[in-house]
């Protein structure tokens, strides 16, 4: 029996569709999986001589050809310890192991260290694109060993998605780098996602389009800047008739959304790293509130009276709101990626990122050719909505998201992305701020002192209950 060129363990549905990836591009594929009638219902449906299934680690491991190359798709946690501690005493000098699932950075940098002292090597990998990238093409974000990024890249470049700057797959840095890319993409993502809810909302109740008309606009929207993975399935959505009546699925769906946990993780990081990360933030914000529906129904019946009716905008506005506001998502993303890299050493290549988004993955947009060539040009630039391209973009869209964050809130329609973006944005180019008040006050009840302009560098404590007035 020939040997496998790679192996993949965990055969649930991402797991499947990058094992049969591998497959398709006529490599021989070793699979594994804890249950035994899952392993013979994957061979059963799609399984050929270049499929080699195994029930035990032992044989799976001895099915690959060394150095062997074992992506690990099992949920993300504890279950990915379990697996290694299984493949461990299986394993030779210079085998590699690709945990390719959704796993917390810490996580990664406590394997790292682990395969430090081991003869085996490791790669935390960011995978994402759903069931259909993972069986067509998924961008791929590997971090960690270097040398066994390049052993197993030929591999994952034949297996990635394709753009027309080549496979989306790339080393993106030392450590857990893998990882944490792929967590502020997935924060990204809910950013995206949140921004265009908003979106949607304002057109329906907001506008009063109908369901077709909405989806009509979500289709114009995607053939110019806006053109994305994800405005093209909300226009497929909007108007999907609900196979069980006559009105729109969408009406049908409770409105309580789900969530795994890494926009949570996005946010986290970014208090931790000091990176105010607003539109994401609002975004996780969201999802928590979604939750409490019977709360939501007392309150509204309660205060909802009060609100107007929207007035004074345009779908063209909204468009512009929606654009500009992705902007700023990207923007503070883009700057929590580079705030890490200098922090932990990963040494991520922001240009790099950029062009593996631009397809396979969930936030693959047309906007993301603009993102590498910005960073491409400009490696050091601090704040992405600060490259000329994106100044023109963004100077001419300020008063129509303007206009629609104030309708919204005088209408009592809910926008917090779109108006935590728009606050982000003014902060950002503000001068001269309000922190001056803020440090007065920490100075007064705690002694933390000030710094005054004519000489910032020295810290300054004033007993200001013995101060005269004005």
């Amino acid at each position: 029996m020939s040997q496998a060129e790679i192996g993949v363990v965990g055969l649930g549905v991402m797991g499947a569709a990058l094992a049969r990836n591998f497959h398709s591009r006529g490599r021989t594929v070793a699979v594994y999986n804890r249950r035994a009638d899952v392993l013979a219902d994957f061979l059963a449906a799609h399984g050929d001589d270049r499929f080699l299934g195994s029930g035990e680690y032992a044989a799976f491991v001895g099915a690959l050809a060394r150095p062997r190359k074992i992506v690990l798709m099992v949920t993300a946690g504890p279950a990915v310890d379990a697996v290694i501690d299984a493949l461990e005493p299986h394993l030779d000098e210079g085998d590699i192991i690709v945990d390719g699932g959704n796993s917390h950075y810490d996580d990664t940098e406590r394997r790292l260290e682990r395969a430090a002292a081991a003869p085996w090597r490791f790669i935390g990998m960011g995978v994402s694109g759903g069931e259909e990238g993972a069986r067509l093409g998924p961008a791929m974000m590997p971090g960690g060993d270097e040398s066994a990024w390049e052993a197993v890249r030929p591999l994952l470049e034949e297996a990635a998605a394709v753009s027309d700057t080549g496979p989306c797959v790339g080393w993106c840095g030392s450590g857990s780098a893998g990882h944490f890319v792929k967590m502020v993409h997935n924060g990204i993502e809910y950013g995206d996602m949140q921004l265009i809810t908003e979106a949607h909302d304002l057109l329906r109740r907001g506008l009063g389009r109908s369901p077709a008309q909405a989806r009509d606009t979500f289709t114009r929207w995607n053939d110019g800047p806006l053109s994305s993975f994800l405005v093209e399935i909300t226009a497929g959505i909007v108007a999907a008739k609900d196979p069980q009546g006559d009105g729109p699925l969408l009406d049908q769906i409770l409105d309580r959304a789900g969530q795994k946990g890494t926009g949570r993780w996005t946010a986290i990081a970014a208090i931790e790293a000091g990176v105010p990360l607003s539109t994401i933030v609002s975004a996780v914000d969201a999802r928590v509130l979604s939750a409490l529906k019977p709360l939501r129904a007392e309150a509204e019946s309660v205060f909802l009276a009060g609100a107007a009716p929207l007035d004074r905008i345009s779908e063209d506005d909204i468009e512009a709101a929606l654009y500009a506001a992705k902007l700023l998502s990207y923007t503070q993303g883009f700057a929590l990626l580079r705030q890490a890299s200098d922090d932990r050493g990963y040494n991520v290549d922001l240009a790099g990122v950029a062009r593996i988004w631009k397809a396979g993955c969930i936030i693959r947009a047309a906007f993301l050719d603009d993102v590498h060539t910005a960073f491409s040009e400009a490696p050091d630039l601090p704040l992405l909505m600060l490259a000329p391209a994106f100044q023109v973009e963004l100077v001419p869209r300020l008063l129509p998201w303007r206009r629609v964050v104030a309708a919204a809130t005088i209408a009592g329609i809910p926008v917090p992305a779109l108006s935590a973006s728009l606050a982000w944005f003014d902060t950002v180019t503000r001068y001269e701020g309000t922190a001056n008040l803020i440090q007065a006050q920490r100075d007064w009840f705690g002694a933390h002192t000030y710094r005054r302009i004519e000489a910032p560098d020295v810290p300054v404590h004033t007993d200001w209950g013995s101060l005269e007035q004005l």
